[in-house]
């Protein structure tokens, strides 16, 4: 079995130079070079050993993506389809630039920290983080991160986020212009400086237009499981004043859909429903859901490619703060009552 430093010989370059071109570090090597060892690898069929890698380069290949709140008994955050659609994103990129992947949830950043030391992580991807104190550990670690839907403003962090405010607004107003005045917000809990925070003034924006005054007792939060959405449905369908409801992600407005339905209340003749992500979801409910459009996929590759490059060429002090856009899906789940 041919070894690196066979490889390094027969091209005759040093192991740091074959080992820079097998973790895609090629910017101060020779095309020519580059070629040669390329052509040896392909011709032994050369796979390098994770430990070979780890010891060459002080650097195990591996990014976390890492889920920070613990998962209540309903199961883990994979189960939510726009976390596994972010995922296969990140993975595709991933797999492509010869990294690996592992998923992990910690409690707080301690438990972050001997993730990190135990794998010896190269990079960390996390969505959903807010300016606090995990975050804080996240930057001590010193270790290359991006983050996905996160508001945070501070310099050198690198972020890709939505128009979130903006696709409520649309969502809010697309009901509105159907007639709808009152319109149900359902959400899992809003925290402030979140995605959800967003979402919700996007929904006020509306309303304002509208000359509609903001009615507190008309958001509705609650844990996003399959459960607690089929019994917002049922209480939902107790109360004959709401014509309107704008989900603020699929899976829930999928869960309220489930609800009313057991309840005899027929979408969209009695009630109007509209949610967020465009997931696969959104199209196997019935009827199938109106909803906002966001590439979540794009997203995860988006990142990973950002962490990526950081990785291969240096970190970049500037940051960066990718928002990629929104737009409205209409399917069969919103009526007209003008």
């Amino acid at each position: 079995m041919i070894t690196l430093k066979d490889i390094a010989k027969e091209a005759g370059v040093s192991l740091t130079t074959v080992s820079n071109v097998i973790n895609g570090k090629k910017s101060k090597v020779s095309q020519q070079t580059i070629d040669k060892i390329q052509t040896i690898i392909q011709r032994e069929n050369y796979i390098p050993s994770m430990s070979a890698r780890s010891l060459a380069n002080n650097s195990s290949n591996i990014i976390g993506i890492i889920n920070q709140v613990v998962p209540s008994k309903a199961g883990s955050f994979l189960g939510d389809p726009f976390h596994s659609s972010i995922i296969g994103g990140i993975e595709e990129r991933v797999r492509e630039r010869g990294y690996f992947l592992m998923l992990r949830t910690v409690e707080d950043g301690k438990s972050l920290e001997q993730v990190c030391r135990n794998w010896n992580l190269d990079g960390l991807i996390f969505t959903g983080l807010f300016d606090d104190k995990f975050l804080d550990a996240v930057i001590k670690l010193n270790i290359p991160f991006v983050l996905i839907d996160s508001y945070v403003n501070r310099p050198g962090i690198f972020n890709v986020g939505l128009e979130d405010r903006y696709g409520a607004y649309i969502a809010t107003k697309y009901l509105l212009d159907k007639g709808h005045r009152q319109i149900a917000f359902a959400s899992p809990y809003i925290k402030k400086g979140g995605v959800l925070e967003h979402r919700l003034n996007g929904y006020k924006k509306a309303l304002t237009e509208f000359n509609i005054k903001f009615n507190p007792s008309l958001v509705f939060e609650q844990e996003i499981t399959t459960d607690n959405g089929i019994k917002l449905g049922i209480r939902l369908s107790q109360n004959e004043s709401i014509t309107g409801i704008f989900a603020s992600a699929d899976i829930l407005a999928a869960g309220i859909m489930s609800g009313l339905n057991e309840m005899g209340v027929s979408i969209p003749e009695n009630k109007s429903v509209i949610g967020f992500d465009d997931i696969y979801l959104s199209r196997l409910t019935s009827p199938q859901l109106t909803t906002i459009h966001q590439d979540v996929e794009d997203k995860g590759l988006i990142a990973a490619e950002l962490l990526i490059n950081q990785l291969v060429n240096g970190r970049n002090s500037n940051g960066r703060n990718i928002i990629l856009p929104v737009k409205l899906i209409e399917r069969d789940t919103v009526k007209s009552i003008l």
